[in-house]
Protein backbone atom coordinates (compact mmCIF):
# COMPACT_ATOMS: atom_id res chain seq x y z
CA UNK A 1 0.00 0.00 0.00
CA UNK A 2 1.34 3.69 -0.89
CA UNK A 3 0.21 7.15 -0.17
CA UNK A 4 0.78 9.11 -3.58
CA UNK A 5 0.86 13.08 -3.55
CA UNK A 6 -1.37 15.30 -6.70
CA UNK A 7 -1.24 18.32 -7.91
CA UNK A 8 -5.10 19.97 -7.92
CA UNK A 9 -5.96 20.39 -11.38
CA UNK A 10 -10.11 20.21 -9.97
CA UNK A 11 -10.79 22.55 -7.33
CA UNK A 12 -12.61 19.42 -4.55
CA UNK A 13 -15.35 20.42 -2.38
CA UNK A 14 -13.41 20.09 1.26
CA UNK A 15 -16.69 19.50 2.92
CA UNK A 16 -17.22 16.41 1.04
CA UNK A 17 -13.73 14.49 1.63
CA UNK A 18 -14.43 15.84 5.39
CA UNK A 19 -17.80 14.36 4.85
CA UNK A 20 -16.70 10.86 3.13
CA UNK A 21 -13.73 10.22 5.37
CA UNK A 22 -16.68 10.88 8.43
CA UNK A 23 -18.65 8.45 6.95
CA UNK A 24 -16.29 5.81 5.33
CA UNK A 25 -15.26 4.87 9.51
CA UNK A 26 -13.19 1.67 8.85
CA UNK A 27 -14.38 0.70 5.41
CA UNK A 28 -12.86 0.98 1.94
CA UNK A 29 -13.69 2.55 -0.99
CA UNK A 30 -13.30 -0.24 -3.62
CA UNK A 31 -13.03 0.38 -7.28
CA UNK A 32 -14.81 -2.41 -9.53
CA UNK A 33 -15.08 -2.59 -13.55
CA UNK A 34 -13.75 -3.90 -15.91
CA UNK A 35 -10.05 -3.36 -17.74
CA UNK A 36 -9.77 0.25 -18.72
CA UNK A 37 -12.45 1.43 -16.93
CA UNK A 38 -9.62 3.58 -14.89
CA UNK A 39 -9.97 2.00 -11.58
CA UNK A 40 -6.44 2.23 -11.02
CA UNK A 41 -5.80 5.55 -12.32
CA UNK A 42 -8.36 7.16 -10.92
CA UNK A 43 -8.35 4.88 -7.57
CA UNK A 44 -5.24 6.62 -7.07
CA UNK A 45 -5.88 9.94 -7.07
CA UNK A 46 -8.57 9.78 -4.94
CA UNK A 47 -6.65 8.11 -2.67
CA UNK A 48 -4.80 11.35 -2.43
CA UNK A 49 -7.62 13.36 -2.22
CA UNK A 50 -8.82 12.04 0.59
CA UNK A 51 -5.71 11.28 2.67
CA UNK A 52 -5.63 7.40 2.24
CA UNK A 53 -3.74 4.48 1.36
CA UNK A 54 -3.82 3.13 -1.74
CA UNK A 55 -3.97 -0.68 -2.71
CA UNK A 56 -3.96 -2.26 -6.08
CA UNK A 57 -5.29 -5.96 -5.70
CA UNK A 58 -3.75 -6.79 -8.69
CA UNK A 59 0.03 -5.82 -7.36
CA UNK A 60 -0.83 -7.49 -4.31
CA UNK A 61 -1.57 -10.43 -6.05
CA UNK A 62 1.67 -10.13 -7.69
CA UNK A 63 3.43 -9.66 -4.86
CA UNK A 64 2.22 -12.32 -2.73
CA UNK A 65 2.62 -15.06 -5.59
CA UNK A 66 6.50 -13.63 -7.00
CA UNK A 67 4.97 -13.59 -10.64
CA UNK A 68 2.99 -11.76 -12.59
CA UNK A 69 -0.74 -12.31 -13.54
CA UNK A 70 -0.19 -13.49 -16.90
CA UNK A 71 2.56 -16.18 -15.92
CA UNK A 72 -0.26 -16.98 -12.78
CA UNK A 73 -2.97 -17.70 -15.53
CA UNK A 74 -0.61 -19.52 -17.70
CA UNK A 75 0.82 -22.07 -15.37
CA UNK A 76 -1.90 -22.40 -13.02
CA UNK A 77 -5.36 -21.37 -15.11
CA UNK A 78 -7.68 -18.80 -14.23
CA UNK A 79 -9.63 -20.96 -11.51
CA UNK A 80 -6.49 -21.12 -9.34
CA UNK A 81 -6.18 -17.23 -9.73
CA UNK A 82 -9.59 -16.24 -8.48
CA UNK A 83 -8.78 -18.10 -5.26
CA UNK A 84 -5.64 -16.42 -4.92
CA UNK A 85 -7.01 -12.67 -5.63
CA UNK A 86 -10.30 -13.88 -3.02
CA UNK A 87 -8.03 -13.82 -0.53
CA UNK A 88 -5.56 -11.74 -1.27
CA UNK A 89 -8.97 -9.01 -1.80
CA UNK A 90 -10.18 -10.10 1.95
CA UNK A 91 -7.16 -9.38 3.69
CA UNK A 92 -6.89 -5.93 1.67
CA UNK A 93 -10.54 -5.38 2.83
CA UNK A 94 -9.10 -6.02 6.65
CA UNK A 95 -6.56 -3.53 6.85
CA UNK A 96 -9.29 -0.72 5.86
CA UNK A 97 -9.78 2.11 5.36
CA UNK A 98 -8.04 2.64 1.97
CA UNK A 99 -9.16 3.30 -1.66
CA UNK A 100 -8.71 -0.26 -3.25
CA UNK A 101 -8.66 -1.25 -6.80
CA UNK A 102 -9.66 -4.70 -8.13
CA UNK A 103 -9.19 -6.85 -10.50
CA UNK A 104 -12.14 -7.10 -13.87
CA UNK A 105 -12.74 -10.11 -12.58
CA UNK A 106 -12.68 -10.03 -8.96
CA UNK A 107 -16.29 -8.09 -8.37
CA UNK A 108 -18.11 -11.78 -10.04
CA UNK A 109 -17.00 -13.66 -7.26
CA UNK A 110 -19.97 -13.48 -5.08
CA UNK A 111 -18.08 -14.43 -1.55
CA UNK A 112 -15.86 -11.32 -2.44
CA UNK A 113 -19.01 -9.21 -3.21
CA UNK A 114 -20.26 -10.23 0.57
CA UNK A 115 -16.84 -9.38 1.88
CA UNK A 116 -16.98 -6.17 0.11
CA UNK A 117 -20.16 -5.55 0.68
CA UNK A 118 -19.37 -6.03 4.51
CA UNK A 119 -15.86 -3.95 5.00
CA UNK A 120 -16.20 -1.38 2.18
CA UNK A 121 -18.15 0.82 -0.31
CA UNK A 122 -18.14 -0.47 -4.06
CA UNK A 123 -17.91 2.26 -6.99
CA UNK A 124 -18.13 1.15 -10.40
CA UNK A 125 -16.38 2.86 -12.96
CA UNK A 126 -18.58 2.03 -16.14
CA UNK A 127 -17.59 2.87 -19.22
CA UNK A 128 -18.32 2.17 -23.12
CA UNK A 129 -16.74 -0.21 -25.53
CA UNK A 130 -14.36 1.98 -27.50
CA UNK A 131 -13.14 4.16 -24.21
CA UNK A 132 -12.05 0.39 -23.05
CA UNK A 133 -10.48 -0.83 -26.21
CA UNK A 134 -8.84 2.79 -26.82
CA UNK A 135 -7.61 1.99 -23.40
CA UNK A 136 -6.44 -1.85 -23.22
CA UNK A 137 -5.27 -1.89 -26.78
CA UNK A 138 -2.19 0.43 -25.06
CA UNK A 139 -1.07 -2.99 -23.70
CA UNK A 140 -0.29 -6.18 -24.08
CA UNK A 141 -0.48 -7.77 -20.48
CA UNK A 142 -4.47 -8.23 -20.78
CA UNK A 143 -4.81 -12.58 -20.07
CA UNK A 144 -8.17 -12.34 -21.17
CA UNK A 145 -7.13 -10.37 -24.22
CA UNK A 146 -5.15 -12.80 -25.59
CA UNK A 147 -7.64 -13.60 -28.88
CA UNK A 148 -7.82 -13.25 -32.24
CA UNK A 149 -10.51 -10.95 -31.55
CA UNK A 150 -10.17 -8.77 -28.77
CA UNK A 151 -13.04 -6.39 -29.22
CA UNK A 152 -15.45 -9.47 -29.47
CA UNK A 153 -13.84 -10.58 -25.97
CA UNK A 154 -14.52 -7.58 -24.82
CA UNK A 155 -18.10 -7.64 -25.68
CA UNK A 156 -18.46 -10.91 -24.12
CA UNK A 157 -17.03 -9.64 -20.95
CA UNK A 158 -19.26 -7.04 -20.79
CA UNK A 159 -22.72 -8.77 -21.23
CA UNK A 160 -21.47 -11.41 -18.44
CA UNK A 161 -20.15 -8.95 -15.92
CA UNK A 162 -22.32 -5.74 -16.55
CA UNK A 163 -25.65 -7.08 -14.62
CA UNK A 164 -22.88 -7.97 -11.69
CA UNK A 165 -21.18 -4.64 -11.77
CA UNK A 166 -24.82 -3.29 -10.92
CA UNK A 167 -24.79 -4.73 -7.75
CA UNK A 168 -21.69 -2.33 -6.62
CA UNK A 169 -23.07 0.70 -4.14
CA UNK A 170 -21.93 3.78 -6.31
CA UNK A 171 -22.15 3.71 -10.11
CA UNK A 172 -20.28 6.66 -12.18
CA UNK A 173 -19.79 6.58 -15.78
CA UNK A 174 -16.67 6.36 -16.86
CA UNK A 175 -15.53 8.90 -19.51
CA UNK A 176 -13.10 9.90 -21.74
CA UNK A 177 -11.86 13.09 -19.86
CA UNK A 178 -9.03 14.01 -17.69
CA UNK A 179 -8.74 11.25 -14.26
CA UNK A 180 -9.01 14.77 -12.03
CA UNK A 181 -12.38 15.03 -13.74
CA UNK A 182 -13.35 11.50 -12.64
CA UNK A 183 -12.29 11.50 -9.31
CA UNK A 184 -14.37 15.29 -8.59
CA UNK A 185 -17.49 13.35 -10.04
CA UNK A 186 -16.43 9.75 -7.96
CA UNK A 187 -16.15 12.08 -4.44
CA UNK A 188 -19.08 14.15 -5.42
CA UNK A 189 -21.11 10.75 -5.43
CA UNK A 190 -19.52 9.50 -2.53
CA UNK A 191 -20.31 12.44 -0.46
CA UNK A 192 -24.05 12.65 -2.18
CA UNK A 193 -24.63 8.65 -1.31
CA UNK A 194 -23.03 8.28 1.92
CA UNK A 195 -24.22 11.70 3.55
CA UNK A 196 -27.46 12.74 2.34
CA UNK A 197 -29.10 15.88 2.56
CA UNK A 198 -30.53 15.36 6.19
CA UNK A 199 -27.17 14.66 7.27
CA UNK A 200 -27.96 10.92 8.65
CA UNK A 201 -24.47 9.06 7.55
CA UNK A 202 -26.16 5.53 5.85
CA UNK A 203 -24.87 2.36 7.23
Amino acid sequence: MIRLGFTRKVQYAETDIQAVRTALGRRSIVMVGLMGCGKSSVGRRLAAVLDLTFADADDEIETAAGRSIAEIFADHGEPYFRNGERRVIARLLRAGPQVMATGGGAFMDAVTRINVRNSGVSVWLKADLPVLMKRVMRRHNRPLLQTANPEQRMRELMEARYPVYEEADIIVESRDVPHDEMVARVLSRLARELVPQAGTVKP
